[in-house]
């Protein structure tokens, strides 16, 4: 009985110590936490307070230089010799230039010049000229005062003007006005980025510039109230609801917030800016999470170092050491594994690489095919034209016929050295191409499928040579390929057309354009081996290799379908510039 007593009172003692060592680390803690608390706050809503009162004096700065660099700006224009004299002789041919160069370097939203009657006879804006302007206020005070006139002048869809006028003397005589409008909008494009709300107020306690375009012509206690959820002075003066510690200097929909007032040195204007507490408590509650965070672990630890034991601990350490190896031996079935995978994947990317060589060379077969293909039948046609001249005794004609075998033998063999130069890019050098004629070829190319069949062609081509900049070859292969395509497309119209325009602007543009049945899939249109053709017809690499032609002469091809019926193709290439022209000279 005695042993069970002393074993009790130990367990009993130790267990009252534990429970009094934590509520003394509780009751610290919110000591600390609160104490923090308030010092952090003060400290930082201070700080905040000093920033937010130099960036008001910035903001009031930036603006009062704005204002002031554009004050002089009437002063100076009013002496300058050619406005005086454009108003004096009535030619302002030279005047809108004028001062479009010295807006520019002034930085004023605009500039205008006005005549006695009030007339815009020059200005930036050239949609103003011959505006009337004889009863607005900047144009009146000008006429009838010898110094610099500032004007706020309310516009009817809300906001305002802000206007500098002088008039313009010489000799003792009125000869207009100028007048300098400043953009002071960019000061409220540059509060826009920034959390806090900013507004500037008149004397009359109306708000002319703000963080919102809404508040002007309010004042600050209509333009607080009305101001919806979601509008920027929202987001500006959101705050936390416990925040009632803090010395208030306004409060919005029950939200408190920092408001500081600057007073401009300009006819009574002052500026002032709404600043949120949420940095503050962000701030404050990042040191206070780190507090929080330390007496958690302190407690953590204590808890720990109170449960454990040391049968515990040793158990821990065998469960952990046993895990480690079978973690060890996983590794190394892993390792294995992946070497193993490694080989088989370096035999599989040779085998891709083997068979990515079979399927260019199945391309190019193709391909070499394709583009022969239309050589070898106009020289049939030749050949059978030829053996019939010579039955009929016509043999200067059959040596015609002959010549023509010959270019087209000579263009098989282009082809081929262009088929070859696919695979190396940039070996050709590029060479002034006359469009035109290059088009005239392509069609003497076709005259053979022409003449099977009736198809109307127009052409539309340009008074002056269309010079581009690539490789003749190349680019009359492709034209030879989109003829060939509408000729075939209007096979089953009964009056098939291909009309054919040539134009130049900023780039050379050739379309092709034929009343066929039009194209169904223009996603597809040009992927290799894609082909509405007849098998036996053609592989549908045509308009592959021509896309990929233009693309290297760093133009373009597209397709779609005309308003009317039929296909367009649009060849776009980069026209050949005077600078291009004096280095292909050279």
């Amino acid at each position: 009985m005695s042993e069970t007593s002393s074993i009790s009172k130990p367990a009993l003692t130790i267990s009252w110590r534990v429970r009094l060592a934590i509520g003394m680390i509780l009751v610290l803690a919110v000591v600390v936490i609160s104490v923090t608390n308030n010092l952090l706050t003060n400290r930082f809503t201070e700080s905040t307070r000093n920033r937010a009162e130099l960036r008001i004096a910035l903001y009031s700065g930036n603006l009062m230089a704005e204002l002031r660099q554009n004050a002089i700006v009437p002063q100076l224009l009013a002496r300058d010799p050619s406005l005086i004299i454009a108003l004096q002789e009535a030619d302002y041919s030279l005047s809108t230039q004028r001062l479009i160069s010295f807006v520019e370097e002034i930085g004023a939203a605009s500039l205008m010049l006005y005549d006695i009657d009030g007339r815009t006879v020059a200005a930036t804006d050239r949609n103003r000229l011959q505006s009337l302007h004889k009863s607005a206020p900047y144009f009146v005070d000008a006429i009838r005062a010898n110094v610099t006139i500032f004007s706020v002048i309310k516009l009817e869809g809300g906001g305002y003007k802000f206007v500098y006028s002088r008039r313009i003397q010489a000799g003792g005589d009125t000869l207009g006005v100028i007048a300098v409008e400043v953009d002071l909008q960019k000061f409220e494009r540059a509060w826009a980025g920034i959390s806090d709300a900013v507004i500037v107020m008149d004397s009359a306690g109306e708000i002319i510039l703000g963080t919102s375009p809404r508040w002007r012509g309010l004042s600050e206690a209509e333009a607080l109230v009305n101001t919806s959820p979601q509008s920027a002075i929202e987001r500006a003066i959101k705050a936390t609801a416990d925040w009632t510690a803090l010395p208030a200097d306004a409060y919005l929909q029950g939200e408190a917030v920092m408001r500081l007032e600057h007073r401009i040195a300009f006819r009574g204007w002052r500026m002032i800016s709404f600043t949120t507490y949420e940095s503050v408590r962000e701030r404050v509650n990042a040191v206070l999470a780190l507090e929080v965070m330390g007496f958690a672990i302190l407690l953590a630890l204590a808890f720990y170092f109170l449960s454990r034991r040391t049968a515990g601990r040793l158990a821990i350490f065998q469960r952990e050491s046993a895990k480690l190896r079978a973690l060890n031996v996983a590794l190394q079935r892993e390792i294995a594994e992946r070497k193993r995978v490694q080989e088989t994947l370096a035999v599989a990317e040779q085998t891709l690489e083997q068979s990515s060589k079979l399927a260019a060379l199945g391309e190019m077969s193709a391909a070499v095919s394709h583009e022969l293909n239309q050589p070898l039948a106009a020289m049939k046609t030749y050949l059978a034209g030829a053996r019939l001249l010579l039955r009929r005794n016509r043999p200067d004609e059959a040596l015609s016929s002959f010549g023509r075998i010959d270019d087209l033998i000579e263009r098989m063999g282009a082809i081929t050295r262009q088929l070859k130069s696919y695979a190396r890019k940039g070996q050709e050098a590029f060479s002034p191409v006359d469009m035109g004629a290059a088009l005239a070829s392509s069609m003497s190319m076709m005259e053979p499928q022409l003449r099977q069949r009736q198809v109307e062609i127009v052409r539309i081509l340009p008074d002056e040579p269309v010079i581009v900049m690539g490789d003749r070859m190349r680019i009359e292969q492709v034209l030879v390929n989109l003829f060939r395509n509408a000729l075939d497309a209007t096979k089953s119209e009964r009056n098939p057309q291909v009309e054919i325009i040539l134009s130049a602007g900023e780039t050379a543009t050739l379309t092709v354009r034929d009343n066929g049945p039009g194209i169904a899939d223009l996603d597809a249109l040009f992927e290799p081996f894609y082909t509405t053709k007849q098998p036996g017809d053609g592989v549908g690499l045509g308009l592959a290799i021509s896309s990929g032609i233009v693309n290297d002469l760093g133009g373009r091809l597209t397709a779609r379908n005309g308003q009317a019926g039929g296909a367009v193709f649009e060849m776009q290439l980069p026209i050949m510039g005077e600078k291009n022209k004096v280095e292909a000279a050279e």
